[in-house]
């Protein structure tokens, strides 16, 4: 029966060679999105002041992307919406309150470094899978060199990350997690200081200009009502309009702990 081996040989082999022939395309079809995909502009989006009330964080966990929720620890909801954040696959942040903010969890000035130390333990058991911290407030705190660089070490110590929310213009926050290599970003724009619904679209609109501009954008927003909508609404259209929404720590690796032109030179903070 040598023939029938001959025949069904003959027409396997054309057979593996179209296979062969479409998988190549396929392939490169597939490492050019890659390609494309990398080569876009980078969006990281964190929700502040999470927590509080259940049907606004219920709207945030829904958000289709890599949503970062920063809950504060002293509020109702925060161990929970931790444990649902973490299920549903989104980075869990401690929100940290910092001077001028109040509470049992607030870093303050006047506070010695043991009590600081015992805050933040006692904050992050509230926040169950937190992988970062970000400053709730801290205009009276993030600018005191002594107390920043406690906490960074802390930090490294911990594995955990640090996002600088900017707070105050003479931050040394950022600047005290890249001295010790500590993973680390800092805030670009701020969605709603004023939560109308106007100028949440137009500081929407600023921090997709400022990604193109500088290849990434790093925006803190937070459960307003005009904010949520504006997410709900302009968040799935980012990747038509050449924006990669990406996770905390996509944008770290992406941004390799450098500061933005805004907020130093040469990439060191100011």
């Amino acid at each position: 029966m040598p023939w029938v081996f001959a025949l069904l040989l003959g027409a396997l082999v054309p057979l593996a060679a179209i296979g062969a022939t479409d998988s190549v395309p396929h392939h490169n079809g597939k490492a050019d999105h890659l390609t494309s995909v990398s080569r876009m502009p980078k969006l990281a989006l964190v929700i502040d002041d999470l927590g509080q009330n259940a049907a606004r964080d219920a709207r945030v966990l829904a958000l289709p992307g890599p949503v970062a929720m920063a809950i504060l620890p002293d509020t109702r909801y925060a161990t929970e919406l931790a444990q649902r954040a973490k299920a549903a696959d989104k980075t869990v942040m401690l929100h940290l309150p910092m001077a001028p903010a109040d509470g049992p969890y607030s870093w303050k000035p006047q506070l010695p470094a043991a009590e600081l130390d015992r805050r933040l333990t006692n904050a992050l058991a509230k926040v169950p899978h937190a992988s970062g911290v970000n400053n709730h407030m801290g205009s009276q705190m993030t600018d005191r060199q002594q107390p920043m660089a406690a906490l960074m070490r802390e930090l490294q110590r911990r594995h955990l990350f640090f996002l600088d929310s900017r707070t105050n213009a003479a931050t040394v926050a950022a600047a005290s997690a890249q001295r010790i290599g500590l993973a680390s970003l800092s805030r670009d724009i701020f969605l709603d200081d004023d939560p109308s619904p106007e100028a949440v679209g137009a500081q929407f609109r600023a921090a997709v200009r400022l990604a193109r501009e500088q290849g990434s954008v790093v925006v803190i927003g937070h459960p307003h009502p005009a904010t949520l909508a504006l997410l709900e609404r302009e968040l799935p259209k980012l990747s038509a309009q050449g924006i990669d929404w990406v996770g905390i720590g996509q944008m770290i690796a992406t941004r390799g702990n450098r500061a933005m032109v805004a907020h130093g030179a040469n990439g060191l903070y100011r």
